[in-house]
């Protein structure tokens, strides 16, 4: 199987990428990032401009599935415009492409709460960008919906850290859907979708995920 992860450096992407080059259900992984990425034998990384994805490029043929992980906050992003950039317009574009070379899967890192009609931006964001994927016809698309992700990121959101004390230590009395979804955990899940993907449009929420 040849793998696009598109998001390999973000805290997620990154588990991905670790297990992905560890599987040997995979042959080859093809992760697109602006900056390199350590080398390894089953990995090719192109260096790209996501504003201008290169589409003849050779490394689009014979991709069988794309994991987004792919995303921002509105801190980094600075404004919505920006924001919906990187959350929406990247990850549509790089399956658009996909698609269009004959890729049958697509597995997105989404978001609990997703959803087109949210009057919330950030719900609204990722539930359009789950409309918009659903339309392009892949033969199996899955949308993955961690809650609060858990993992040690590059940089401090401190906003994540008081919330995820909070979560932690009510764990043993809160739902599994509101705790918190270990970033290794989702990408275990985001494999295992990519390497065994069930036909049609799919949703895995974070009680899954905990």
């Amino acid at each position: 199987m040849k793998l696009l992860l598109v998001g390999a450096s973000g805290l997620v992407g990154s588990h991905v990428l670790k297990l992905a080059l560890h599987d040997p259900r995979i042959s080859e992984v093809v992760a697109p990032s602006r900056r390199a990425l350590p080398a390894h034998a089953k990995l090719h990384n192109p260096i790209v401009n996501f504003e201008d994805l290169p589409e003849s490029a050779s490394w689009w043929q014979g991709i069988d599935v794309v994991i987004c992980t792919l995303g921002t906050t509105m801190k980094s992003a600075g404004s919505k415009k920006m924001f919906f950039r990187v959350d929406h317009d990247y990850p549509l574009a790089f399956a658009q492409i996909a698609r269009r070379h004959g890729t049958a899967t697509y597995v997105l890192n989404s978001a609990m709460g997703a959803d087109a009609s949210s009057r919330f931006f950030y719900n609204k964001v990722k539930g359009e960008l789950e409309r918009d994927l659903a339309a392009l016809g892949f033969r199996s698309f899955t949308a993955v919906r961690p809650g609060l992700i858990g993992g040690k990121r590059s940089e401090f959101r401190f906003g994540e850290s008081i919330l995820a004390t909070i979560l932690d230590g009510l764990k043993p009395i809160l739902p599994r859907r509101w705790r918190i979804s270990p970033a290794s955990h989702i990408a275990i899940t985001l494999i295992e979708e990519a390497v065994n993907p069930a036909p049609g449009i799919h949703v895995i929420s974070a009680d899954r995920l905990a």
